[in-house]
C-alpha cells in the first residue's frame, strides 16, 4: 500500500458541514444482542473469550440484560425477555435472535440529537434514567441499525479502573 492509499480522500470522508453542527465526542459502548435465553446464549460468548461482569432484570420484570467484556474494552450485552410482551418479544418474533442495537456513549446526548436532526436522521425515544440519558436513532436508516445514544450522568459515579462494566473505567468527557 502506498502512503496515498492509507487515508481516505476528501471525497469519501463524511464530516459535518458549516451548516450542520458537529457531533460531540462518541465511542462504541457496547453491542446488544437479543436472545431468547441468556443462560443458553452465554456459552457461545464464553467460548469466544468473553467474561460476564453484570446481570440484572429490569424493575418491571419484562427483560434481563447481561454484560460481557472481551479484551481490554470491548463489551457485548445480551438482552432477553423474561415475562410478558415487550419490545424484545416483538423483535424476536419478527427477526429471531441477533444484533439488536449498537450503543454509543456520547459526551452530550442533546448535542448528538441536534446534530442528527440537522442531518435529517430520525431520533426516536428519549429518556432520562437514573444515571444516564438516552436516545435512539431509528433503524429505518440506510444502515438498518438501531443506535442507542447514552450519556452517563456525573451522579452515576466516576467509574474505577477496575470496574469492567464501563469502557476504560471512566466517563467520556466533551
Amino acid at each position: 500500500m502506498s502512503p496515498d492509499d492509507s487515508a481516505p480522500s476528501d471525497s469519501t470522508t463524511a464530516t459535518a458541514t458549516a451548516t450542520e453542527p458537529a457531533p460531540p465526542a462518541a465511542r462504541v459502548d457496547h453491542v446488544g444482542i437479543a436472545v431468547e435465553d441468556v443462560e443458553a446464549a452465554e456459552p457461545t460468548l464464553c467460548a469466544l473469550g468473553c467474561e460476564r461482569v453484570h446481570r440484572e432484570t429490569v424493575a418491571d420484570g419484562s427483560f434481563e440484560w447481561a454484560t460481557y467484556v472481551l479484551g481490554d474494552a470491548s463489551r457485548i450485552e445480551l438482552v432477553a425477555p423474561v415475562d410478558g410482551e415487550s419490545f424484545l418479544t416483538t423483535f424476536l418474533d419478527e427477526h429471531g435472535p441477533g444484533l439488536h442495537h449498537v450503543t454509543l456513549e456520547v459526551s452530550d446526548v442533546d448535542a448528538m440529537v441536534a446534530a442528527l436532526d440537522a442531518a435529517g436522521e430520525r431520533v426516536v425515544g428519549y429518556a432520562v434514567e437514573d444515571g444516564w440519558t438516552e436516545a435512539f436513532v431509528s433503524p429505518r436508516n440506510p444502515t438498518g441499525a438501531l443506535f442507542q445514544l447514552m450519556e452517563y450522568h456525573d451522579d452515576y459515579g466516576e467509574k474505577g479502573a477496575d470496574d469492567a462494566l464501563f469502557v476504560r473505567g471512566e466517563r467520556l468527557d466533551s
